[in-house]
C-alpha cells in the first residue's frame, strides 16, 4: 500500500490521511490499520522528538497498511534528512515561503546528482533502498501553503521541479488572509478565494493539492471540491471528543 501511496499522489488520485500528535505507537499502529492511506506522524506540533517518529514509522510499517508521513518542525536540511532516515514515504514541509524554499525541501529529499540528501545505512535502506536511484523514486516531498508569502508566491512553488504536492495548514491560512482566529467567519471570503488559488495553482503545475480537515465529512467535501488528498483531524482531538461523548452519555 505505501506503493500506492507514493503512485497516487504523482498520479494525483484521490488519497486520504490520518494525524497523529501523540507518542503512542501501540495506538498508531491500530490507526494505520483503519484503513487510510497515509497516517502523518506531527513532528512540527505533535508530542513526538526524533524516538517517537522512529517508534511511529516502525508502528506503521508494522501494521501493513498506510504508507507512514512526517510533518517535519521546519524546511531544515538536517531535519528532512533525518525523517527520511527514520523510513518515511513522504515529508511534508511546514511554512514555505518561495520557491527557493521549496527547491531546498526538495534537494534534501533527493540523493545527487539530483539532490543534496546524505546517505547512510539507516533504517531507510533496508526498506526503501538501498539504491538512491530507487529511494528518490518512492518518497513524495509536500510543501506547505499557509504564509501570506506562501500563498503570495503559490504559483512558482508549484512549478518547483520534484515537488509532488502542496498541502494546505488551514489554522494558518485563515491567520495569512486577516483571520482574527482560525474559525473567523470575517475572512470567510478571502480564505475560500485562498484555497481556490492554491488548488488552481496546483492544477495548473499537475501536481497533488492536499488539505488538513477536522472531520470525515469535511475531508469528503474538499475532495469534491477539487483537492486530490486529504488529512482527517488527528488522535489527539479524537481521543477527547469521544471521551466526552461517552461521558455525556452516561450522565444523561
Amino acid at each position: 500500500m505505501t506503493a500506492d501511496f507514493v503512485r497516487k499522489i504523482r498520479s494525483r488520485e484521490t488519497v486520504l490521511g490520518y494525524w497523529v500528535m501523540l507518542d503512542a505507537p501501540p495506538a498508531t499502529e491500530r490507526l494505520a490499520r483503519a484503513g487510510y492511506d497515509y497516517v502523518c506522524l506531527d513532528g512540527q506540533h505533535g508530542l513526538l522528538g526524533y524516538q517517537g517518529v522512529l517508534n511511529g514509522l516502525i508502528a506503521i510499517d508494522a501494521a501493513a497498511g498506510a504508507a507512514g508521513v512526517v510533518r517535519v518542525p521546519s524546511h531544515d536540511r538536517a531535519a528532512i534528512c533525518r525523517a527520511l532516515d527514520a523510513g518515511a514515504r513522504g515529508i511534508i514541509v511546514p511554512l514555505v515561503d518561495d520557491a527557493e524554499q521549496a527547491a531546498a525541501a526538495v534537494a534534501a529529499t533527493r540523493y545527487p546528482p539530483g539532490g543534496i540528501r546524505s546517505y547512510g545505512p539507516m533504517r531507510s535502506s533496508l526498506r526503501i533502498g538501498p539504491d538512491p536511484a530507487e529511494a528518490d523514486a518512492s518518497v513524495v516531498v509536500l510543501a506547505m501553503i499557509e504564509t501570506p508569502l506562501g500563498l503570495a508566491n503559490v504559483e512558482s512553488i508549484c512549478a518547483t521541479p520534484g515537488l509532488d504536492g502542496v498541502y494546505i495548514g488551514p489554522a494558518d491560512m485563515a491567520l495569512a488572509v486577516g483571520a482574527a482566529r482560525p474559525d473567523d467567519p470575517a475572512v470567510a471570503a478571502e480564505f475560500d478565494a485562498a484555497l481556490a488559488r492554491v488548488r488552481a495553482a496546483a492544477d495548473a503545475a499537475g501536481i497533488a493539492v492536499g488539505i488538513h480537515t477536522p472531520d470525515g465529512a469535511t475531508a469528503a467535501r474538499r475532495l469534491a471540491e477539487g483537492f486530490t488528498f486529504a488529512s482527517v483531524s488527528s488522535d489527539l482531538e479524537h481521543l477527547e471528543q469521544v471521551a466526552r461523548a461517552h461521558l455525556d452519555d452516561a450522565r444523561s
